[in-house]
């Protein structure tokens, strides 16, 4: 230890566990010692020690580390002389000078110096009475000091206040050992043994854990009253932090007891489901990642579905929201993220395919040639829209599915009569009971590709109510500058329907929004 002089815990603890009657021994050793001032000398041998106080009448063990102390140990011991100790300001400094100690400090006896089975030397000193330190006269081989003596203030034995502040403290001091777990429970017997209220002040100042620039203010303190005060507001606060201590730890321990049924339960259950076969849940869990690792999804996409995986991972299955979160999972797999067909823009078979389908139309199918033409030049979709209009019958959605067969593209058929309501295009969110993709994802995900044919039909018998404006939501799927990035409420990810070649069809185009 660096700390020459720290309070040796074990040999406080022997002390406590030889209970009330060793704690009587002491006590009847610190009422027995009143010695008059004018016996105690002036100059006297001087025992720096630190982060602890000495108090008059207190036993106190300290720890011995410097060789200056264990000189002058040995001096006292050999001429059974009295010597001051002094508590340091620093605990850091090994030689401190007279500005590195407090002023106050106390006049003691040695009782024992014993060598401990580790090598250190402790040894078991008594407070007698405060002293001042004026100045250091000699420093080798030990400090040498003059000090003073300070008279202690008398008050009455039948003083109310001081009597009632003494029982407050020993109340408080046996709370403390039946709160803390550190303490042993003798001592609290001893406490209540304790009948000269000077020296239960000072017991309880010395061995209650609180800081060491608080034992000092303590010991500085002359006025009787003043001091029991400052100690049962000292005590009180510990008692207030150990019950909250204490509290938090019940509350830790109750939560963690059922953390840990909850676990043990869990892998029981585990356990059994491996006996019985694999668990249904690990199942799906398993069965998802496999097809989440064939999926050509890009990396905002791929760590959106590994942090709803992990989620799904800590549900409770019998969790309402367990099969919404698999559904959501279901959904993102089955979508079909960058997958694509072979194109093929050979406008020959395209118009041999168009002629063998449809009669007549030449108007409309040289306009598709030409579309599709320049479609194969500019390389990309992004030019306008078909929309091929006329009477119901006449073949143009036919026609759609015929362009599709000739560019060997997958073809997928949307009808727009009657749609109100823009989740129908967007979808819903997955904060809404019944939430699914829109109609536009959904259709997707049944061509199994990201660039089908896609046909909207009837787009002038689109509608809006207070539900929202679905004409508006088709911007985004029909507009190539915005489609890049198409955001459905439900899967809450950009999908990409640039590569999706979009025809829409009308009987009156004079009821299409502008």
């Amino acid at each position: 230890m660096n700390d020459d002089c720290n309070i040796e815990k074990d040999l406080i603890s022997e002390m406590l566990e030889g209970g009330s009657e060793a704690f009587s021994e002491i006590i009847e050793i610190a009422d027995k010692e009143n010695e008059e001032l004018d016996e105690l000398p002036t100059v006297l041998p001087l025992l720096p020690i630190k982060n602890t106080v000495l108090f008059p009448g207190v036993i106190m063990p300290i720890l011995v580390g410097r060789k200056k102390s264990l000189k002058l140990l040995k001096e006292v011991d050999k001429n059974d002389l009295s010597f001051a100790v002094v508590s340091q300001k620093n605990y850091e400094i090994e030689n401190p000078k007279l500005q590195d100690l407090y002023k106050i400090g106390t006049v003691a006896r040695l009782l024992k110096i014993i060598d401990m089975p580790d090598g250190t030397t402790t040894a078991i000193i008594k407070g007698i009475r405060r002293l001042e330190l004026e100045d250091i006269l000699v420093d080798k081989p030990f400090n040498t000091a003059k000090v003073s003596y300070i008279t202690e203030q008398e008050i009455e034995e039948d003083n109310d206040e001081y009597n009632a502040l003494a029982a407050s403290l020993k109340d408080s001091a046996r709370k403390i050992v039946k709160s803390s777990s550190n303490i042993p429970k003798e001592a609290e017997n001893a406490i209540q043994d304790i009948d000269n209220n000077s020296f239960l002040i000072n017991f309880i100042s010395s061995n209650t854990d609180i800081e060491f620039k608080s034992k000092q203010e303590l010991l500085e303190i002359a006025e009787p009253i003043e001091k029991a005060n400052r100690l049962l507001n000292i005590i009180t606060k510990q008692i207030q932090i150990l019950e909250l201590k204490n509290d938090i730890q019940k509350k830790a321990r109750v939560d963690m007891d059922k953390q840990q049924r909850d676990y043990i339960l869990h892998q029981q259950m585990k356990t059994i489901q491996e006996e019985l076969g694999s668990s249904p849940v690990e199942e799906e869990i398993n069965t998802l990642r496999e097809a989440a690792e064939k999926k050509k999804w890009n990396k905002e996409t791929e760590e959106a579905f590994e942090k709803e995986l992990d989620k799904l991972q800590r549900m409770n299955p019998a969790a309402p929201d367990f099969s919404t979160q698999i559904s959501y999972l279901e959904e993102l797999i089955e979508l079909p993220w960058n997958e694509y067909t072979k194109d093929n823009f050979d406008l020959v078979r395209a118009q041999k395919k168009l002629d063998s389908d449809h009669f007549g139309l030449e108007k409309v199918k040289d306009r598709i040639i030409e579309h599709l033409a320049v479609l194969k030049l500019k390389g990309d979709l992004k030019s306008p829209i078909l929309c091929l209009y006329g009477p119901p019958g006449v073949g143009k959605t036919s026609l759609g599915k015929s362009i599709a067969e000739a560019l060997n593209r997958k073809y997928v058929r949307m009808s727009l009569g009657g749609i109100h309501d823009e989740s129908e295009i967007r979808g819903h969110r997955r904060t809404y009971i019944g939430a699914m993709p829109g109609r536009i994802l959904r259709n997707l995900k049944k061509a199994e590709s990201s660039n089908p044919v896609f046909i909207l039909d009837e787009i002038d018998k689109v509608s809006s109510d207070f539900k929202g404006d679905p004409q508006s939501a088709l911007l985004e799927v029909l507009d190539p500058e915005q489609n890049e990035t198409f955001h459905d409420n439900y899967i809450d990810l950009d999908f990409d329907l640039s590569k999706v070649m979009f025809v829409a069809t009308a009987n009156d185009i004079s009821n299409i929004a502008a």
